[in-house]
């Protein structure tokens, strides 16, 4: 199955909890989405919904063989409901344990559901969105439930089904946010974004101080269904060693690359492919043998200009991806020459941070930004890039490792910080200054070494041709300072294409010589003035 999920949700005021919950497992030939809603504000609400999402998934994975999927949902849900409106009663006297449910399982190429009250699960397909889930509120008052999880000792859970095609989109969301976006509004955001994220920002965008709430939303894409492990479990050969003039599936290898045999030039029918191969430890480990597949998933997913793209071909007998070969050098090799000029050097800045957003839409984020992975087409007089190598790419958030080249980590990273877009801008902003400089910011880091991070040499004192625009935007891409770094891809593109607006940088321990030079001079004038007539008055009052 060829399946990503992302889900995302923000409380109703910053600081608070949420009363939402969600959650998503994957195991064996099984994925399954939980969210649950609080009906109020309160812990009792609170602590159903997290109990709802836990309980479900748990119970479900453990599930009889025997039971169907509908039934499993349907028993789960029930047992549920009675063990939360008896605790409520033993705990408050009264309903208080009382949740929303929805819950979706997809096996195979069919998708399962049930939901309680009011929030949703819809299923996008070629544009338009259809509601899978009923809301279980009053006709007039719509934000009153007629049946949820803990209100009453037994309950009746909606139950669907449908079979799922390539390219479906389910989304499972709470009332903050259906109550704030129609379902074509849900269905362009789907287009537009795809992930969780884009859903909630959109829905609390919507909302108004008296109608902010809880808002959270799980989005399942389904590129390919059954894919994924079919492309684990293919009974396909990895390679221990591959040889110059070998042909594999038609392709005959040429040459290696990067000093491994591992990525192999190619040629088939006339035409030049780059060849990827699975690790020789994919053989004996499932570990790598996941990587490998998610590396493959996502390197044939995206469809960018900035990033080289890749496909599985039909009836391969190896474990490998094709890409496509752009005869040009790394970006390393350019370096090791010349350095960029600056309007080359612009360029990249902005491809790079394009390329950022595009695998960001995808929730993805590249992992290993530097020059050894940018190819520079063309001559030095009109230079365009491409990003390869998805090996180490990673869902944002999701990597608290110093995965990557230590050179271009960002501080925070060798602390245990997870990867993110103000992580990636670092790399690019040292990316840039390598470009201009041949120099690293801080310099050369090695892998196991967690560095102490000095300021910055200006890149201006070792390239006098930067503008002092484009250093400034530069030092803010590698500030030691997160909070002080471009936060977002939009920000640092936005400063490369509108220089008159960029404002100077400068690290908070800059010499005040640096952060302001025309307010040194002052200074120091002014000191002198004051010390050239203390001595006046001194030599005026002598005997």
């Amino acid at each position: 199955m060829k399946l990503r999920s992302t889900t995302h949700g923000i409380a109703r005021e910053e600081g608070t909890p949420s009363s939402d919950a969600f959650g998503v497992r994957t195991w064996g030939e099984t994925v399954m989405a939980v969210l649950a809603d609080g009906a109020g504000m309160g812990e009792p609400a609170r602590e159903a919904a997290q109990r709802a999402v836990r309980s479900l998934l748990e119970n479900y994975e453990a599930r009889p063989r025997t039971w169907s999927p509908q039934r499993a949902l349907t028993e789960f849900t029930q047992l549920l409901n009675r063990t939360l409106y008896q605790e409520s009663l033993a705990r408050f006297d009264r309903p208080e344990m009382v949740s929303t449910l929805a819950a979706t399982v997809i096996e195979g190429d069919r998708l399962y559901g049930v939901n309680i009250g009011d929030s949703r699960v819809c299923l996008a397909r070629n544009g338009t969105l259809e509601v899978l889930s009923e809301d279980h509120v009053e006709a007039d008052r719509t934000h009153v439930l007629t049946r949820a999880l803990g209100m009453a000792p037994d309950v009746e859970p909606h139950v669907f089904e449908r079979t799922l095609q390539n390219g479906d989109i389910t989304l499972l969301c709470s009332d903050g946010v259906s109550n704030h976006l129609s379902t074509d509004e849900l269905a362009g955001e789907l287009a537009a974004s795809g992930t969780a994220r884009g859903i909630v920002k959109a829905a609390h965008k919507c909302a108004s101080e008296e109608t902010m709430d809880d808002m959270s939303a799980i989005v399942l894409d389904v590129a390919q269904t059954g894919r994924l492990r079919a492309m684990s479990e293919r009974d396909l050969s990895i390679p221990a060693s591959l040889r110059k003039g070998e042909v594999i599936d038609g392709y005959e290898l040429v040459r290696s690359f990067q000093d491994s045999d591992r990525v192999w030039l190619a040629e088939k029918n006339g035409q030049r492919v780059v060849l990827k191969f699975a690790p020789l430890e994919a053989a004996d480990s499932e570990a790598h043998l996941n990587a490998f597949v998610r590396e493959t998933w996502n390197a044939t997913r995206l469809d960018s200009e900035n990033i080289i793209s890749a496909h599985e071909p039909a009836g391969q007998t190896a474990r490998y991806y094709v890409m496509e070969f752009v005869d040009a050098p790394s970006l390393s090799k350019v370096l090791q020459d010349r350095r960029l000029s600056v309007d080359s050097a612009i360029g990249l800045g902005r491809f790079l941070g394009e390329a950022g957003s595009t695998l960001l839409r995808r929730d993805l984020v590249h992992g290993d930004i530097k020059p050894e992975n940018i190819l520079c087409v063309g001559d030095y007089a009109k230079l365009s890039f491409k990003l390869l190598d998805l090996g180490s790419a990673a869902e944002v958030f999701s990597v608290t490792s110093r995965a990557g080249t230590a050179s271009y980590l960002a501080p925070e990273r060798f602390h245990g910080a997870p990867i993110s877009e103000r992580t990636e801008i670092f790399a690019m902003g040292v990316t840039l200054y390598q470009s201009l400089t041949q120099a690293f910011p801080f310099g050369r880091i090695e892998r196991f070494q967690t560095p102490a991070f000095h300021a910055a040499k200006r890149p201006t004192k070792l390239n006098p041709n930067i503008p002092p625009w484009l250093e400034a935007v530069i030092l803010r891409a590698v500030a030691r300072n997160p909070q002080r770094r471009y936060q977002h891809y939009s920000e640092f593109i936005y400063d490369l294409a509108h220089p008159e607006k960029v404002e100077p940088f400068f690290e908070d321990d800059a010499p005040l010589l640096e952060r302001n030079p025309l307010g040194f001079y002052k200074a120091g004038f002014y000191i002198l003035l004051l010390l050239t007539l203390w001595l006046l008055m001194q030599l005026l009052t002598r005997p």
